[in-house]
């Protein structure tokens, strides 16, 4: 019985021997970058480690991990690490690995995108998200980026749903300080260095700043995925669960109205954008779209009026100036129309001046406005329009003047 027991002793050294003979040549193949012969070698040896205990089965799935991460089998190596991980390696171990494995995530997704392989950009993305998900959410909203570039929404959908689900806004301080022998402003990546600058006298006017909610548009994303795919009843339903959470965000009010105007329900998207007004009152950028859909739904007195205060407000928005003059102009082409129909006789001979008075007063209703964004900065669409309108009014210096300037400007 003693001699059985002995023999037993032995026979396990000896098969833990070869455990850990195989573990250490293996070990070896991947320190000197034979990533193939150190995996063929593990795979080999499987049922050697599988009558292992715990402390090799870990140390094995550790080195698949390894393995697989510098073959750039990220699914495989995240199962390793788990693996490893549920029997019994430490996270002081593991945390440096899978640090070396999200950074090899990240830098082949990378490349992917600018490759423009969409598709597999997101999955790796995906992984990067799962390696932690506590704190790589922002992986997982430029994986349903890279997603709807590969216009494969139902997956984007899914990564979306997933962001909103775990309430993801991507809200970021960033940290600004100024130099103080150049006068030039610039941005520091840390809070630590941002401190310490602080305290140097080379440096002053610290301040930080919160980057814009990503909710906004993960919410539209999401809206905009259901309507693509045809299920607007839950594009409309998403805006609102959203918005019930977060009744005052602007962000949110615009979204909606987005959506509605996509959806084509023009008077719902001004009903939305009046409130997103009644809010944030001075945001010229909304009143010049309810300028365009006021126009759109033939109402011209209102979207003149929208126009209006969109450059009261923002005197710098170019596309409001032209937008109105657009709108001014609109009925031209109809009095033109008229005008060529007339006949010789003396009705439609007064009919004729009538209808050029009233054609000379909508251009010069647009003359202001035209060199008011001229002053800009020399807009060439408002340059070359004036140029047309002082022709037509055979104001010759003004039209010369507008030539030469738009010369200079091609």
């Amino acid at each position: 019985m003693k001699k059985i027991i002995i023999y037993m002793l032995l026979l396990f050294m000896s098969f833990s021997y070869s455990q850990k003979k195989e573990l250490r040549n293996a070990d070896k193949f991947y320190a000197s970058g034979e990533y193939s012969s150190a995996l063929d070698l593990l795979d080999s040896s499987k049922s050697l480690f599988d009558s292992s205990d715990d402390k090799i089965k870990s140390q094995v799935m550790f080195l698949y991990g390894k393995i697989h991460t510098s073959m750039e089998d990220f699914s495989l190596a995240i199962k390793a690490f788990e693996m490893s991980r549920s029997l019994g390696t430490t996270n002081e171990i593991l945390n440096p690995e899978l640090s070396k494995l999200e950074n090899a995530i990240i830098t082949s997704a990378v490349g992917d995108n600018e490759t423009e392989n969409f598709s597999e950009a997101a999955k790796k993305l995906k992984l990067a998200y799962d390696i932690n998900p506590d704190m790589n959410q922002q992986y997982l909203y430029y994986a349903a980026s890279s997603a709807v570039n590969s216009m494969d929404y139902n997956l984007a959908l899914e990564y979306y749903l997933m962001l909103s689900d775990i309430k993801y806004d991507g809200i970021e301080t960033k940290y600004y300080i100024t130099e103080v022998e150049s006068g030039n402003e610039i941005e520091i990546n840390s809070e630590t260095e941002f401190n310490l600058l602080q305290k140097s006298k080379d440096y002053s006017d610290p301040r930080e700043e919160e980057t814009e909610s990503k909710l906004p548009e993960i919410v539209k994303n999401i809206a905009l995925i259901y309507k693509e795919l045809g299920e607007n009843d839950k594009a409309l339903a998403a805006i609102e669960d959203a918005r019930l959470s977060n009744p005052d965000d602007v962000g949110l009010i615009i979204t909606a109205a987005n959506i509605y105007f996509e959806l084509d329900d023009k008077e719902a998207f001004k009903l939305t954008m009046a409130e997103a007004i009644e809010k944030d009152p001075n945001n010229a950028v909304l009143y010049y779209n309810l300028g365009v859909v006021s126009g759109e739904l033939g109402e011209k007195d209102a979207a003149v009026s929208y126009y209006e205060k969109s450059i009261e407000l923002d005197p710098s928005n170019e596309n409001s100036y032209l937008n109105l003059v657009a709108l001014i102009l609109d009925g031209e082409q109809n009095i033109v129309n008229e005008m060529n129909n007339l006949g010789t006789s003396r009705t439609d001979n007064l009919r004729y001046d009538e209808l050029k008075k009233l054609r000379e007063d909508l251009y010069r209703k647009c003359v202001p406005i035209l060199k008011d964004l001229i002053a800009i900065n020399n807009n060439v669409e408002a340059i070359r329009t004036l140029m047309n309108i002082y022709g037509t009014l055979g104001d010759n210096p003004g039209y010369v003047e507008m030539r030469d300037l738009l010369d200079q400007q091609e």
